[in-house]
């Protein structure tokens, strides 16, 4: 599978992608079901993945997202980097407002603490989170507002 990662960070770097984000979240998500968690569309580009599990801050329904994610330390980074749009992913809001957010990897489900990350504990971060997806810096171009980025620890 690591021999697809160059060609997800190529396709993951176009322009054009965001517009099928729906698609490939929804792909994502029902591949996820019918194989009960044992595939997703990142284990085909090689990339770690988690889902999030927060309530929705203004639904209160559980909302599950599928997310790049980078297994640093004793826990994940996740950067709600939308594609580099002007507007943060819906994600970002609940994870904020979630007082109890639960992650699932590698089918484990386990409940988190999310840590808004600022200053240069955030810019130390970035730096290990853009090993794993270079396209982060190519995001953050694209955009005005600074990607936020999440330090998930068990719980």
């Amino acid at each position: 599978m690591l021999l697809f990662r160059p060609v997800a960070v190529k396709l993951g770097a176009q322009p054009w992608l965001p517009r099928f984000a729906k698609v490939i979240v929804g792909a994502d998500l029902l591949l996820q079901k019918l194989t009960r968690g044992r595939l997703s569309v990142m284990d085909f580009a090689g990339l770690p993945e988690l889902l999030l599990q927060v309530p929705g801050r203004k639904s209160g329904i559980l909302r599950t997202t599928p997310l790049l994610t980078v297994p640093h330390g004793d826990g994940w980074l996740v950067v709600g980097s939308n594609w580099g749009r002007p507007e943060p992913p819906a994600w970002v809001g609940n994870l904020l407002a979630a007082q109890d957010p639960m992650v699932t990897y590698k089918g484990r489900t386990i409940a988190v603490d999310a840590k808004l990350l600022a200053g240069p504990e955030r810019d130390e971060k970035w730096a290990v989170a853009t090993e794993t997806w270079p396209n982060y810096d190519k995001y953050a171009e694209r955009t005005d507002r600074e990607l936020p980025i999440f330090w998930l620890t068990p719980r």
